[in-house]
């Protein structure tokens, strides 16, 4: 969160904040590597703290200060939150044993459900909390439901028998699959942990080492800063958790340094917000993603990530590739040497911010949990930045006064860090929250079976055409929701349908709804990593999200890849895996070429028309037909090399 939303608040409170989001990360701390603990203790205490820390944050009267009134409204609700957090554990035993739940308990699982989208309301916006108003409310709409007269506006296969509110709000509260299921189970465990590792790497300054070591990488090459956007994002990804704030930190430098060096400012804005989206598809920590993955198909986290290295590469390649033509085309330049940092000094600088990254995957490979993974990552960052500070401090004349106010910023950083994972870590919770509401709801209609027989109609058994239908879905829930609860919600909705109505893999299917859950980001007409890209780039959002949209395209063809050709993320045998490895490479940097008008040189309208039946074939479940599509596209590009060959002037010494 940033200090715009709690300028205008006391210092009381913002104490207040401080003091509730360090113990919420030391809570979380202990429980992911100290001891751990059951899920109806973990989950709804991790969820108190996240009300508390909301309401506290966020107040009802937005920038103005809450006055009387004000903290009449907050001031019950941050006790409910309280009361959210403690009434589960403190009477699990109770909770556990009784045949039919005690009045008390529904009715504190209702003020629980209340106070959730009120925060949020707040954390997130109207349209997630509309969507579990509405999942509510179909929950009621049956003729033994609160709400009998609505079942007659809900289509046949829609309808079903109704539920109480004392029936909803045990399933919501008193079980294992709602409100404290699966979505705020992974937020309180893997989730937090990371989002407070990426908080560390943050206060420590690993965000910037990150940013010189790509500018000093790609700084002198055609388009360098655009180059370095995509680089620097693809690092700063998995630390943000966000590809708005990927935008922001990475853009602020990127973007003007792409306008001076001759971008167009929508297309600098564009660039940047098709490179941030992409970090939250990197492994290892996929923006949260991954967890989640792991968690739905239990399949192991270390396994996910290893099969989401090809397609990140895959997406950051056609970004890359984009970027590049762009570059030569607009007959750009590096930037000069003398203005650029070294790779040698950045890593002398810095290196210390990838020893924590070390241990991570060091871990992950000898199979530790991803929870006690996190914890030990943070202790890395910890250590690797005490040990860096005392070399610093040793090699500068060390006194005491000197080791003192070392060890006064080095708490004060920690501090710091602590807050500031349990601020960044409020979001992502109450999107999980309210799937969780989601979770229940489908669970106890019935309503993803129902989903998955409407989708099979809308289809007409056609595979293409339901994902189609999927990526529409994901569109339209990805303009109100952000991309952890767009993926959960729909996952939930089509998955069944896609793995057994359609037989795509189940892997496959979450991966292919996880990578479509980020298309709101770049896509018009709700780009919301676009929007911020234009506000850096003082640049029309309407352009600048085209541009994005543009720029992702590998979004949207590389899950359409996985599909039609499984093997590249289940596996294979080898020179099946080596083919459609390197087709799609083929068909994506002929898609990039078709796009752009431009490879070598100029690409006439003809050989244009001509790729594009190319790609598809490639697209295709034949062999003979994608080795028929691949010919072509590698005929089409040694024509265009010719060309450009034959062409004299500053094309043909720009390739």
């Amino acid at each position: 969160m940033s200090d715009e939303t709690h300028y205008s608040q006391p210092k009381i409170v913002l104490r207040a904040i401080t003091v509730v989001g360090i113990l919420l990360s030391l809570f979380q701390l202990y429980a992911s590597g100290i001891q751990p603990l059951g899920l109806f203790i973990l989950r709804p205490i991790h969820l108190g703290f996240i009300l508390v820390l909301c309401f506290l944050m966020l107040p009802v009267t937005g920038d103005r200060p809450r006055g009387v009134i004000g903290w009449a409204i907050d001031g019950p609700l941050i006790l409910c939150g309280v009361l959210a957090g403690y009434w589960v554990p403190s009477h699990i035993d109770i909770i556990a044993n009784a045949i039919i739940p005690r009045q008390i308990d529904v009715i504190v699982g209702i003020i629980t459900v209340l106070v959730v989208l009120e925060a949020t309301r707040r954390a997130i916006g109207i349209g997630l909390t509309i969507i579990g108003v509405v999942f509510i409310i179909y929950a009621f709409a049956g003729n033994r439901g609160e709400l009998p007269w609505l079942a007659d506006f809900l289509p046949g296969i829609l309808n079903h028998r109704g539920y109480s509110i004392d029936r909803l709000a045990s399933q919501l509260t008193l079980g294992a699959e709602g409100l404290f299921g699966l979505p705020i189970g992974v937020a309180a465990t893997f989730i937090f942990v990371f989002v407070l590792f990426g908080a560390f790497l943050e206060v420590t300054g690993a965000g910037k080492f990150f940013i010189d070591l790509a500018y000093a990488a790609t700084g002198r090459q055609r388009g360098g800063p655009a180059k370095a956007a995509v680089i620097a994002s693809a690092g700063m990804g998995s630390i943000s958790g966000s590809a708005i704030a990927n935008v922001v930190t990475t853009g602020a430098f990127t973007i003007p340094l792409m306008k001076k060096l001759g971008y167009r400012p929508a297309q600098a804005g564009g660039i940047e917000a098709a490179a941030s989206t992409g970090g939250q598809i990197i492994p290892p920590l996929m923006g949260a993603g991954a967890f989640l993955v792991s968690e739905f198909t239990r399949i192991p986290y270390i396994e996910i990530v290893m099969i989401s290295i090809f397609p990140a590469i895959l997406y950051f390649g056609s970004v890359y590739l984009l970027v590049h033509i762009a570059a030569v085309k607009q007959g750009m330049e590096g930037i000069p040497a003398d203005e650029l940092p070294r790779v040698r000094d950045v890593l002398a600088e810095g290196w210390h911010f990838l020893l924590p990254l070390i241990v991570l995957i060091w871990l992950l490979v000898l199979g530790y949990s991803p929870m006690r993974v996190g914890f030990y990552a943070i202790l890395a960052v910890i250590a690797a930045a005490a040990v860096r500070g005392l070399y610093n401090y040793v090699t500068n004349e060390p006194t005491l006064d000197g080791l003192v106010a070392l060890s006064k910023a080095g708490l004060m950083k920690t501090l710091e860090a602590l807050e500031l994972g349990a601020r960044n870590a409020v979001p992502v919770s109450m999107a999980c929250a309210v799937a969780g509401i989601v979770v229940g709801v489908v669970g106890l209609t019935g309503l993803g079976l129902k989903f998955s027989a409407m989708m099979l109609a809308f289809s007409g058994g056609h595979l293409l055409l339901a994902l189609i239908l999927v990526v529409i879905a994901s569109l339209i829930l990805g303009m109100g929701l952000p991309v952890t609860a767009a993926y959960i919600v729909l996952i939930i909705l089509v998955g069944p349908a896609l793995t057994s109505e359609f037989g795509v893999p189940l892997l496959i299917a979450h991966l292919v709804v996880f990578w479509w859950s980020q298309d709101s980001n770049v896509t018009p007409p709700v780009a919301l990593a676009g929007f911020a890209g234009a506000a850096i780039a003082n640049a029309s959002p309407t352009e600048t999200s085209v541009q994005a949209w543009k720029y992702a395209k590998g979004l949207y063809l590389i899950p359409l890849f996985m599909v039609y050709n499984p093997s590249i993320i289940e596996g294979g045998p080898l020179l099946l895996v080596l083919w459609n490895g390197l087709i799609v490479i083929l068909a994506l940097a002929a898609f990039a070429a078709a796009l752009e008008a431009f490879l070598f040189g100029p690409i006439p309208l003809w050989q244009r028309a001509l790729i594009i039946p190319g790609v598809i074939a490639i697209f295709w479940q034949s062999i003979p037909i994608e080795a028929a599509g691949a010919a072509l596209i590698v005929v089409l590009f040694a024509l265009n090399w010719l060309s450009a060959r034959k062409q004299a002037g500053p094309v043909q010494s720009s390739t």
